[in-house]
């Protein structure tokens, strides 16, 4: 079977790095399936959930945006926080919401709104990845 080689890299560490089947990742515009031989493709991305399938089944890996590059042997994903599923902090994403929904309230200009937005969609998709690891809806 073909592989294509996918590299997960957030502003800290590299977080993954292997073969895999395919990768899905939360593009801007939908949810991308990329395999192998794809055709070069960049694009942005928004907070979610990214899964890589290996040999032996599914990994996921939150990440808060960035930017996926693809080219038809290697996927590189670069994002400012990329975090393996089962690292997530249930209480700290709800404590973000929480600080999100209050900053919007109180947002007073463009920029202010446009960041808590972003903030509170960061929250949202990691709490919503909890729920989907533990097989219950938000």
């Amino acid at each position: 079977m073909s592989m294509i080689q996918v590299d997960i890299v957030s502003a800290t560490e590299s977080l993954y790095s292997g073969e895999v089947k395919c990768v899905f990742a939360p593009g801007s515009n939908g949810e991308l399936g990329i395999y192998p031989q794809h055709l070069p493709l960049l694009s942005t991305l928004r907070p979610g959930e990214v899964r890589v399938e290996t040999e032996s089944g599914f990994e996921s890996i939150y990440v808060s945006g960035g930017i996926v590059e693809v080219q038809p042997t290697v996927v590189t994903i670069f994002s400012d926080t990329a975090i393996r599923a089962h690292d997530l902090d249930e209480s700290k994403a709800l404590e973000a919401k929480q600080r999100a929904e209050e900053a919007m309230e109180n947002a007073d200009t463009d920029q202010d709104i446009s960041s808590t937005q972003a903030a509170l969609a960061e929250s949202m998709a990691q709490l919503q990845m909890i729920s989907k690891m533990r097989g219950k809806k938000i």
